[in-house]
């Protein structure tokens, strides 16, 4: 007897379910007894599944709930339900092309607004004050408690402004090492990158060095100065002026390879040589001019123009016995010890590298790695001059993001996890162009019709990289990100990939300040005569900017790719498989040419002697016997015999 069914029941029965999600699937849908709501916006009534639980889960106990459930079971009291609705105006938004680790433009703003406001905060820690009365352990416990006290403050700072800081020093012996050093030197350098000068100074630590002593100095040394241009020298030049900033450009690896040159050994020749250069206008000016009639403006633009491009004080970059002389003009008066500088700055900056440059010999260990310098070490650079490497440690300061950090050298990049947002900041900032030609590879990027943005994406730039250069993943083959943006990211700190940060102010955005540092003369010396040579019919000088149809032609091939190409371009040989038309198959034409085909032997050589009207005897000697023809072997025996008979008789019989 067949039940009767329920009519408060609803759903799909359980041959609609397993045909349509498959037997034992989709038991959300299967009939369950159902209740009756009211909606009380419209009054009117609906079903729905009604919530079955066994007897003993009605009587838990429950004192604490989650968000999400709270509101479920304040909703089920109430008689409410929720409906799914469908929408019909949805718009598809491709979320790959920004990535979440870095920030947009408006609130990249609204991060530098607060930056700004909280700037006074950013301090180094203070040692505290001590005499000849004060025991070792009491300095001990107020450089500790004063210690926390700063730390305490840096992190009320990030929690309740929600401000990114760089990841600074935490361990009280290394800032020991600091003090140490600003209370014995005379003069602090502080050595930054030119790349971004703003982010590796400490404006407070110069404060600090004033309130230690105010007849100590402050010097700015703005290292690998070579890597700039000469109109953004300028322009850090006048803002550092403007804001009362005593600095200097420096490069150790100029001075090293000049060094390796022997380039400071003729330095007397060099210095008589200008002399004399000096004192030849003196002598030009007692020759009567010929033409007398040129203006006063012309002269002084000559003038400006000859002193902007070679003798401009603002932006020259020091040689070492120029830094070494400008050191010595921090020599206090009365004293008749010698100066002791000390050098202080961010890991990776090139301490260690300046000093060596300065020693002429490599008195210093030098590393890529950040922090290579672990203890607070004098020098005797000269007679008159002390140096006093200070550990390089990383001042607290303000970061956008932590993407800036890794591409500014301040984090390890072998200790990276996170690496999408480091690879796509280097492809927000160097052009699509010069990365394919520094590197000979063609980016895939998607077109602006289907949402790019005209730049690649992390995951574009790096997978590009990795199948140029065959890093593949075990197992399943994909291109190895992580190994490429490793490579990459050390090309951009090393400087191969070039990108300087503008001074702030200056009216100029990153794309136009670093306009002139993406042409034919920054590309590696292969890389550009690969591209001279692909662009020989153009005419083309070395400080034309890169396009993407330029680095196309200038792609490398290597000889892999050159064997596989000559193979299947060869003349000859490399047909396809079908030999005639394929409607030849279909003709009558077509049939008859492929029975004579298929033809071979007796029934060939009698179809072709009854339509020539020939004996077949003839047409045999004429097409000649088969490769395999054993009627030679004859004459060695008998058997052969036989069967060149036989096959005589067998023509006979035809």
């Amino acid at each position: 007897m067949v039940l009767a069914k329920s009519k408060k029941s609803v759903g799909l029965g359980n041959t609609l379910m397993n045909d349509r999600f498959g037997k034992g699937k989709g038991s959300d849908r299967k009939r369950v007894s159902a209740v009756t709501r009211i909606d009380h916006a419209t009054g009117k009534e609906y079903i729905t599944n009604d919530k079955q639980d066994a007897a003993w889960v009605k009587m838990r106990s429950i004192t604490e709930q989650g968000a999400l459930d709270e509101f479920l079971a304040t909703a089920e009291l109430a008689g409410t339900d929720f409906t799914a609705e469908k929408m019909n105006n949805v718009k598809i938004i491709h979320t790959d092309q920004r990535n979440p680790y870095l920030l947009s433009a408006k609130e990249e703003q609204a991060v530098l607004g607060k930056q700004r406001a909280n700037k006074g905060r950013l301090t180094v820690p203070r040692r505290p004050q001590w005499d000849s009365t004060t025991t070792r352990d009491e300095l001990d416990q107020r450089e500790r408690e004063s210690f926390l006290e700063w730390r305490r403050g840096l992190a009320e700072l990030q929690e309740t402004q929600d401000l990114l800081m760089t990841p600074f020093e935490r361990n009280l012996e290394v800032w020991r090492q600091l003090w140490r050093v600003i209370e014995r030197s005379d003069v602090i350098v502080q050595i930054v990158d030119a790349r971004n000068p703003l982010m590796f100074r400490s404006e407070d630590l110069e404060v600090y060095v004033k309130d230690v002593d105010p007849k100590k100095h402050n010097l700015l040394l703005i290292n690998k100065a070579d890597l700039m241009t000469y109109k953004q020298r300028k322009m850090w030049a006048n803002y550092l002026k403007g804001e009362g900033i005593d600095y200097r450009f420096f490069s150790a690896q100029l001075a090293k390879e000049m060094i390796e040159a022997g380039g400071y050994a003729d330095s007397d020749e060099d210095s008589e040589a200008e002399s004399d250069a000096g004192e030849g206008p003196s002598k030009q000016e007692e020759i009567p001019k010929a033409d007398e009639k040129v203006s006063e403006e012309k002269e002084e633009e000559a003038k400006g123009e000859e002193i902007t491009e070679q003798n401009d004080p603002d932006t020259h970059i020091l040689r070492v016995d120029e830094l070494e002389d400008i050191l010595l003009q921090y020599q206090p008066e009365g004293q008749d010890r010698k100066l002791q500088v000390g050098l202080v700055g961010y890991p990776n900056v090139g301490k260690s590298s300046t000093i060596n440059a300065l020693i002429g010999a490599k008195k210093v260990s030098v590393s890529s790695t950040p922090g290579k310098t672990k203890h607070f070490q004098t020098i005797h650079l000269s007679e008159n001059v002390l140096l006093c490497d200070c550990p390089g440690l990383v001042f607290p300061n303000f970061a956008n993001t932590k993407a800036e950090l890794v591409c500014n050298g301040v984090l390890p990049i072998d200790q990276l996890r996170e690496y999408t947002g480091p690879a796509a900041l280097v492809a927000r900032r160097i052009p699509q162009p010069f990365l394919e030609a520094v590197y000979g590879i063609k980016i895939k990027t998607r077109p602006l019709e289907e949402g790019g943005t005209g730049i690649p994406t992390a995951d574009e730039l790096l997978d590009a990289y990795a199948r140029h250069r065959g890093y593949m993943t075990q197992g399943l083959g994909q291109p190895d990100q992580s190994r490429a943006v490793r490579y990459i990211l050390k090309d951009y700190v090393n400087g191969k990939l070039l990108y300087c940060e503008p001074p702030p102010g200056c009216g100029v955005d990153g794309p136009e300040f670093n306009a002139e540092l993406y042409d034919m003369a920054h590309l590696p010396e292969n890389r550009r005569v690969a591209m001279l040579s692909a662009l020989d019919g153009a005419d083309i000088d070395d400080t034309a900017t890169l396009t993407s149809e330029m680095t196309a032609l200038a792609l490398p091939q290597g000889q892999k790719s050159k064997k596989l190409d000559k193979a299947f371009f060869k003349s000859g040989g490399n047909g396809g498989h079908i030999q005639q038309a394929f409607h030849q198959k279909y003709s009558q034409q077509g049939q008859a040419q492929n029975m004579v085909k298929h033809m071979s032997g007796r029934k060939l050589r009698a179809l072709i002697a009854a339509e020539q009207g020939v004996n077949v005897k003839e047409v045999q000697m004429e097409m000649g016997g088969k490769k395999h023809f054993k009627g030679g072997m004859g004459l060695k025996g008998g058997k052969g015999k036989r069967r060149a008979g036989r096959s005589g008789n067998n023509d006979d019989d035809d």
